[in-house]
């Protein structure tokens, strides 16, 4: 292993033999990293680290801290499982679980720029980016391949569906349906992540599909349940408009507003 010799290592921590560490860094005990992953100078790794492969952490990293809920109790056996190929940039702060034999986690393929925060017993998807400075609270639930802009702030237990797309300084207190656009304080959706889906791969039709499902949601002067019955009546639903169909049926905080900013149909 190449580990500097500045650096201080628990014992007890578990370290493929490919890991690599720099200086100045704290890998606590009951901690285990995985084949490949690369770890800068000044990180602390803290107990309840399972930290999978090929990760690269950048200088000032804090992984799997104690959750900052008032009622927890630091000797509170949980953890924080991280997948494979993430990027974790500078001074990023990512806290474990509160309730015994739990985990924070979080997928495979992900980018976090620097100073990014995630709380305790979020679970997030793959593919991800989230922009400098931006803050999820605890207990929110992250999809795959959604874009978050810098300076965002997501309120405890809110879901963000798939390939969504978060602008900069956005105040997310509701879930953020699949496949939209959201800006504003609070944030409101503003229309579709076309872009996203373009660059996704979904054809010419299923965007169609998301698109007029969207629109009898958002601009059929339905309220939710008599829009999901008026979609309910397509005798051919395809998986994607499902998805976003099941996505509102789901939501417990209820799903971000329309709001029309003069681009036509929502593109």
């Amino acid at each position: 292993m190449k580990i500097h010799p500045t650096s201080i290592i628990d014992p007890k921590a578990e370290l493929h033999e490919s890991v690599e560490i720099g200086p100045f860094c704290i890998i606590e005990k009951d901690v285990i990293i995985g084949e490949g992953t690369k770890i800068d100078s000044h990180c602390r790794i803290l107990s309840g680290s399972r930290i999978g492969k090929f990760n690269n952490f950048a200088s000032g990293v804090t992984f799997s801290g104690v959750p900052q809920d008032i009622g927890f109790k630091a000797s509170t056996p949980t953890y924080f499982e991280l997948g494979d190929h993430n990027t974790l940039k500078e001074n990023c702060i990512f806290h474990r679980a509160t309730k015994e034999g739990q985990a924070t986690k979080i997928g495979n393929h992900n980018y976090f720029m620097g100073n990014i925060h995630i709380a305790h017993d979020c679970i997030v998807g793959d593919h991800n980016i989230m922009v400098q400075n931006s803050m999820i609270a605890g207990h929110v639930v992250m999809g795959n391949k959604i874009f978050v802009s810098g300076l965002t702030g997501i309120h405890q237990f809110v879901r963000v569906g798939d390939y969504a797309m978060v602008a900069g300084v956005a105040k997310i207190v509701k879930d953020i349906p699949p496949y939209s656009t959201v800006d504003g304080n609070p944030a409101t959706v503003i229309g579709l992540n076309s872009v996203g889906l373009k660059r996704n791969g979904f054809n010419g039709d299923t965007r169609t599909a998301i698109k007029r499902a969207y629109k009898v949601i958002y601009h059929s002067g339905f309220n939710t349940s008599q829009a999901l019955a008026e979609l309910e009546k397509d005798t051919n639903i395809i998986a994607e408009v499902r998805f976003l169909m099941d996505f509102f049926k789901n939501s417990k905080r209820g799903v971000t507003d329309h709001r029309a900013i003069g681009r036509g149909d929502d593109e």
